[in-house]
């Protein structure tokens, strides 16, 4: 009986932990499906030794502070698993309400005097970039 207690007793206190926690953590901003939107496709390539400049760059600064301040929904960033690609490249997506709403937001960070001197601090230098826009398709299960 004293052991079912006990179990009780820390699984009630885990899962209370967890909620304090959640409560403390703040979270990614994360695209759900939300009718029809326009996703971007970014494909970043810079030197090697730069990679985790541009890494850094944005996991400290254009994720958290100047996409979201510039109307630009956060959805997925990723890295390449094999060489040479893993070495130099970072793709990511964002969402947008339409491809107006992408060139505005676009044309506001760009125009940002606080976001070209976070990168030109970064270190990172001249990005190659390439950018495809897509809709989701009928059956996408994110829209």
């Amino acid at each position: 009986m004293t052991k079912r207690i006990l179990a009780a007793v820390a699984l009630m206190t885990a899962f209370a932990a967890g909620f304090a926690v959640r409560g403390i953590v703040p979270g990614e901003p994360v695209a759900f499906a939300q009718g029809n939107r326009v996703f971007e496709l970014r494909t970043y390539t810079v030197p090697a030794d730069k990679l985790d400049a541009l890494h850094k760059r944005f996991r400290d600064e254009t994720v958290t502070k100047f996409f979201p301040r510039h109307g630009m929904a956060n959805v997925w960033y990723g890295k390449p698993l094999d060489a040479p690609l893993s070495q130099t490249t970072m793709t990511y997506m964002i969402a947008f309400p339409s491809r107006e709403a992408a060139k505005k937001s676009w044309d506001s960070f760009r125009a940002d005097p606080e976001w070209a001197k976070v990168a030109a601090a970064s270190g990172v230098g001249q990005v190659k970039i390439d950018s495809v826009y897509f809709e989701p398709a009928d059956y996408s299960p994110l829209k």
